[in-house]
Formats: structure tokens, sequence, C-alpha cells
């Protein structure tokens, strides 16, 4: 009788490929910047700037994966896919990558807690720099309080978005 079942493959020796060490994080921020295109109608903007939470998740996750200059790319897209003034994410993702950079320096260790805590001032601060921005090129007359739950809700999805980025950062570096 011939025994039929299947091996099991090895994963020993085996490498993910290269655009799938690079390509899966660039490719998940701009998939999430695109969620913002999704036609969903709302009096006051509630849909969380999805491309920001995956770069702060990477960021924050993988530390030696990106540079600063990543937020310059990666910003304009989500400029042109959320129909934001181009350079305003270009701006603020860069400024807190490098924010963020520093903050890394300082640290001599970093915890759960702490990582939640530099998200959410960086949402803060990207949220607001947004609104900043989109009043200074005339895009209308939004007051802070109406953004207030918008802010809200992003910090508090935070935990959430680094569980799912940590699950796809798994699928990646496994072959």
């Amino acid at each position: 009788m011939i025994d039929r079942r299947v091996q099991p493959v090895s994963r020993l020796g085996r490498h993910p490929s290269g655009f799938r060490l690079a390509g899966t994080p660039v490719i998940t921020v701009m998939l999430a910047s695109l969620v913002t295109a999704l036609p969903i109608v709302a009096q006051s903007p509630v849909m969380p700037p999805f491309g920001l939470l995956l770069l702060l998740a990477w960021r924050l996750l993988r530390p030696e994966m990106w540079r600063a200059w990543i937020a310059l790319p990666l910003g304009l897209f989500d400029d042109i896919a959320s129909g934001q003034p181009i350079g305003s994410a270009m701006f603020l993702w860069t400024v807190t990558l490098i924010a963020i950079d520093t903050v890394e320096q300082r640290l001599l260790w970093r915890d759960y807690r702490q990582d939640w805590l530099i998200a959410a001032i960086a949402i803060l601060l990207c949220i607001s720099g947004g609104l900043f921005f989109v009043r200074v090129t005339g895009g209308g007359d939004v007051r802070l309080w109406l953004v207030l739950p918008q802010m809200i809700w992003t910090i508090l999805l935070f935990p959430f978005v680094v569980r799912q980025c940590a699950r796809i950062d798994h699928w990646r570096v496994m072959a």
C-alpha cells in the first residue's frame, strides 16, 4: 500500500521575495489611503485616516524598516486619494516620522502604551494639521469640534490596526 499523505514542506532555508518584504508595507498603506475614496455619505468627517494609521503602525512596529523620506511619496498618494490639498499629508507625515525618530532616539525602551501615546499625539497633530491646510487653501470653514469624533475614533482604532499590521507582518516575513 502506498502512503499518499502530503509531506510537510520545510521552511528552513527559504526566504520571502524582496518584493514581498519591501512592497507589502507600502501597498498596505496605499490601499488604506484608498479607503477614504469609498462612497460613504456623512455630514461630518467620521472616517479615520487609515493611511496614516497604517503608516504609524508599520513605523512603530518595525522602526528599522522605513526612513522618514518614505512619507513623501506615501503622503502624496494619500493627498491624491483623499482629496486633501496636495502637500498636506506629505508635510505632516514626514514631520511625524521625523518626530518619532527623534523621540525613539531619546527613549531607552518603548512599550505598547508609549506607542499608543506617540500614535495618539501624531493622529491629533495630523488631523488638526490637515484641517489647517484645508482652511488655508480655502477649502471650507470646518471647525475643530467637528473633527473631534474622528480624532477620538482614530485613536481608539489604533490598537486594532497595529494588531492587523502585525498579522500582515508575520505573513510578510514567513516564506
